[in-house]
């Protein structure tokens, strides 16, 4: 269940600059009769910027999925692995932003019934990126230095080909790392001293 929620929090912060494009592109701003100090005021503002709130409330969601994330890694506890044949895919992030996310700006946010098929694809999209475990594809990580490899593993159970893991270090063969699995080929790994 914990894997679940890794790779939801995965996704959604993926979304992170999405959210930002949205704010940007959606906010209705108010008209020179606003006044602070007008509760009414903020109520009309709210009514007229869904999208932006909810954006908004989505970003504030991705810093806690971030911090939970990095705090997770803090506490792992499996038994280090040494990074055998390595490859950097780090265009992986470029991918999901060209391919998902820049399309997506392009909806009219005026009509309500494009916000909802907006909102339904996100949780689609969603869907199939866990399922397909392509969740690991994430700009926002790529913002924030974290790197994406595919590897060999030497496992203390074995060699584990083709995985992929996700650093904020720049790894090098022959490493030892200590990991968080997030599913069977996918690790978030750190080095060890």
């Amino acid at each position: 269940m914990k894997n679940v929620r890794r790779k939801v929090d995965l996704y959604i912060l993926s979304l992170g600059l999405l959210f930002v494009f949205f704010i940007i592109i959606a906010t209705v701003l108010p008209g020179p009769s606003f006044s602070v100090k007008d509760i009414d005021g903020w109520g009309q503002l709210a009514v007229k910027n869904p999208l932006p709130i909810a954006s908004a409330l989505a970003l504030v969601y991705c810093l806690f999925a971030y911090f939970r994330f990095n705090f997770d890694l803090k506490g792992a506890g499996e038994i280090p692995f040494e990074v055998k044949k390595l490859e950097n895919i780090n265009y992986e992030h470029l991918t999901f932003l060209a391919t998902y996310v820049v399309p997506l700006i392009s909806f009219d946010f005026g009509s309500l019934r494009q916000v909802i098929v907006l909102g339904l694809l996100l949780v689609v999209m969603g869907v199939i990126y866990i399922k397909t475990d392509l969740f690991y594809a994430n700009p926002s990580l790529a913002l924030l230095g974290f790197h994406i490899y595919r590897a060999n593993g030497g496992f203390k159970s074995g060699e584990r080909v083709g995985i992929v893991l996700i650093s904020r270090e720049r790894l090098v063969e022959g490493r030892k790392v200590s990991y968080i699995k997030l599913d069977d080929r996918i690790y978030y790994v750190r080095g060890t001293r």
